[in-house]
């Protein structure tokens, strides 16, 4: 071991005697400084004039500050060390060949294990001092950032540190394969670059695709970077080293003696075999581990998940990825054969199989055209052909294999997913129930822990499943319209967080043709434009009389329409249209403020400070009814009024006139929530003066509380509350001007000093 550490002392000594140990130093600080001090000036600059100018509570929340600042540095160290090392490890073991000095090596009682193991760890000591380079700007991190996190700065150098080693074994084989230091780089960068895009290489394929995914460096520090320190790339890093340190001694043994070539070969297939061995071993789900190093958490499933996955246990859970060939939707690449390991399993699974690594998975190709979807343009660009024309034809462009694709009649008799739109899906099945997990048209593509913490409780819990009706056939809203006046974007599939991706069943109901169905938890009523009809009333009556909950939505002008229903229930909307003059808005834009019942309606709901509600009508309660009623949104104190005639935007703001029946009040409900006792649960029922509030539209800055309106209607089963960790480190510490002065120190001075240090210290040594 004296020996071993003496060879690394006189290697990193060595390093240092020559200029590119010097520039590889200097320049790698430079680019740390360059990644981090601007960042951290612009951040520092932008909240110095928020909180001084604008708003003296502002943060950077929800962002971590840490993984702002610190996700670029790492990125940067990382993706310049493939340009670094091949310079640092080019004359390893080259140099002693030119000098020939090799042959006394070879001669000295000093064994090769003992020079190769030396001479790697005076590299491994020498990338130490790049850690220290990230570790400094770490140090002024912590001065600079309040409350940081420190697992970042944990794991992020771990995995620096471990992909530099990685990279100089692999760069000491080379050196001692090839004589020309230059010929060295080469073919190290060259052995980096295959290994960095191996995995991206027949993945299409069964039989390899695991064992190229396995040898794969693309992504491998990524976790670490944010904050997860997972065993199975620890263990990879740690392969690669053994492979290429064991391939060097096996190359120079190769040079002292003289053997049979299928005794070098079997000894290099030797390695690989232990290698293979112990890398696949790691990398099982099972065995494999993890460490949050993130002070929120943030890289793990929150425990309501993780419970969901506990409750389910030894029990098998199978999950099939079903694939449409002729989606249209750009995303469903990522179920493709080929995006397999590094988009479904790795990205999204991985943080599943962390707590059951049993879960099954399967996978069904299919190709089916829907005429109600964008699929159907098939038909535009390949006029006159069928399905299985049009998926020939794409297939022999892309080069797919169909014998492994089902047609519409074979993939049918296995699931129906046309009420899924032929649309990526994941069917989950537990114990004979199976459950959807949809693939959504975002830049995401995969459910989040939300959509998932539903499909998963779905699956445990299927009796507290809640179907919503919204009512047709009198010009209600309807949820399958896009338009401003629709209700699509909360109630559609494809869609995030919508209703259907939170947990609730959507359906719509014509009471003039339909009887009310026994599984319906919540009736929703919109914005009727036409009178409803006795049939409808007299329904729409017993089932309230039953007890059940329901959801109405009123507008200005249709008053009449909905309130017979309303006054049975102990409110009422007012006439005319209340009105909030505003110069920087139009006066039908009325700001709602929520009361204490509003933010317990649900976790939705919490906090809250306003809901935005155009084209809305005040609601007062009358007498006579065995509801009670509760306040949820009512205008702002002193700033609204009603106003009793037709409403103009478009020219001047609105006056107020007392003589035309205009009234004011300081302030005036919008929402009522009415709850009623009926011995075997509590009916709940609310009541909006606007139904344009949650229109297409205007959703977007409403949907929490809506969501939230839907879960109280529905007991709270659904949305499922998380819990999360909110992150501390929301604020710098520096000031801009303090920001400025580091810029300077780090960017231009230390390394002008760094600079002169090693020239003198080079000139010194040339001189001797």
């Amino acid at each position: 071991m004296r020996l071993i550490i003496r060879i690394a002392k006189n290697e990193l000594r060595y390093l240092f005697y020559s200029p590119v140990a010097w520039v590889v130093l200097l320049a790698f600080w430079v680019m740390i400084a360059l990644d981090y001090f601007n960042v951290l000036h612009d951040m520092a600059n932008v909240q110095e004039v928020m909180t001084k100018n604008s708003n003296p509570q502002w943060s950077w929340y929800p962002k971590s500050v840490t993984g702002m600042l610190f996700g670029g540095v790492y990125r940067t160290a990382v993706s310049y060390l493939y340009l670094f090392i091949p310079l640092l490890t080019m004359g390893l073991i080259s140099r002693e060949k030119n000098a020939g000095t090799i042959r006394l090596l070879y001669s000295s009682p000093t064994g090769l294990r003992q020079i190769v193991l030396g001479k790697y760890l005076g590299i491994m000591l020498y990338l130490l001092m790049l850690v220290a380079i990230v570790g400094i700007v770490m140090i002024v991190g912590v001065i600079d950032i309040r409350k940081e996190d420190y697992g970042l700065f944990i794991s992020g150098l771990l995995g620096f540190y471990l992909l530099a080693c990685a990279y100089s074994a692999i760069g000491l084989f080379m050196s001692a394969v090839s004589i020309h230091p230059v010929i060295s780089a080469i073919s190290t960068f060259m052995i980096i670059f295959v290994l960095d895009r191996i995995g991206m290489l027949w993945q299409q394929y069964d039989f390899l695709r695991d064992l190229t995914w396995f040898l794969s460096m693309q992504n491998r520090t990524q976790k670490m970077i944010f904050g997860l320190v997972v065993t199975r790339d620890i263990f990879y890093f740690l392969v690669i080293a053994f492979i290429f340190v064991s391939f060097t001694m096996i190359k120079l043994q190769s040079g002292k003696e003289s053997r049979p070539w299928f005794i070098k070969a079997g000894r290099y297939m030797l390695v690989m075999i232990v290698a293979l061995m112990t890398g696949y071993l790691t990398s099982r789900p099972v065995l494999t581990k993890y460490w949050d190093t993130t002070a929120t958490k943030g890289n793990t499933i929150p425990p309501e998940l993780q419970q969901m996955l506990a409750t389910i246990g030894d029990s098998s859970l199978e999950v099939t990825l079903y694939v449409n060939m002729l989606s249209r939707n750009s995303y469903f690449s990522l179920g493709m054969p080929e995006k397999r390991n590094p988009s479904y399993l790795a990205l999204f699974w991985d943080q599943y199989l962390r707590f059951k690594p049993d879960i099954r998975f399967n996978y069904e190709y299919f190709y089916d055209i829907d005429p109600q979807t964008p699929d159907s343009t098939w038909y535009d660009i390949y006029p006159g052909k069928t399905p299985q024309q049009i998926a020939l034809k794409v297939a022999e462009r892309k080069e797919w294999d169909m014998s492994k694709v089902k047609s519409p009649e074979e993939i049918r008799k296995i699931v129906d997913l046309k009420k899924e739109g032929n649309r990526m899906v994941m069917v989950l099945k537990y114990k004979g129930r199976t459950e959807v997990a949809r693939t959504l048209n975002d830049t995401q593509c995969w459910p989040d822990w939300y959509n998932m913490s539903a499909v998963f409780k779905r699956l445990l819990e299927p009796e507290k499943i809640s179907k919503i009706y919204f009512l047709t056939g009198d010009l209600e809203r309807d949820i399958r319209i896009r338009g401003d006046r629709g209700y699509y974007d909360h109630t559609e599939k494809s869609i995030r967080a919508s209703l259907p991706n939170m947990g609730f069943d959507i359906d719509t109901l014509n009471l003039n043709t339909q009887a009310l169905p026994p599984d319906m938890a919540t009736l929703v009523l919109a914005d009727p434009i036409m009178d409803l009809s006795t049939g409808v009333q007299a329904k729409i009556k017993s089932y309230l009389n039953n007890g059940g909950n329901m959801m109405i939505l009123g507008k200005p002008g249709k008053q009449y329409v909905l309130n017979p229903l309303l006054q049975q229930l102990g409110v009422q909307l007012l006439p005319g249209q209340l009105v909030q003059p505003s110069y920087d808005e139009t006066p039908e834009k009325v700001v709602a403020l929520p009361t204490s019942r509003a933010d317990s309606l649900s976790w939705l709901t919490e906090g809250l400070d306003i809901v935005g509600m155009p084209c809305v009508a005040g609601i007062d309660t009358i007498r006579g009814s065995n509801y009670s009623p509760n306040l949820l949104l009512h205008t702002a104190p002193g700033k609204t009024w009603l106003k009793a005639g037709d409403l103009i935007i478009d020219s001047t703001l609105p006056a107020f006139n007392a003589l035309a029946g205009d009234m004011k009040r300081n302030i005036f409900a919008t929402s009522f929530q009415l709850t009623r006792n009926t011995g075997k649960k509590e009916q709940r029922i609310i009541v909006f003066g606007s139904a344009d509030f949650i229109s297409n539209l205007r959703i977007l800055m409403n949907l929490d509380f809506i969501k939230g309106a839907h879960s109280w209607l529905t007991y709270n089963h659904f949305p499922v509350q998380l819990t999360m960790i909110a992150p501390a480190d929301i604020l710098l510490t520096v000031s801009e001007r303090g920001a400025y002065v580091q810029k300077i120190l780090f960017i231009w001075i230390l390394p002008g000093c760094l600079l002169l240090t090693g020239t003198i210290l080079l000139i010194r040594r040339k001189r001797k």
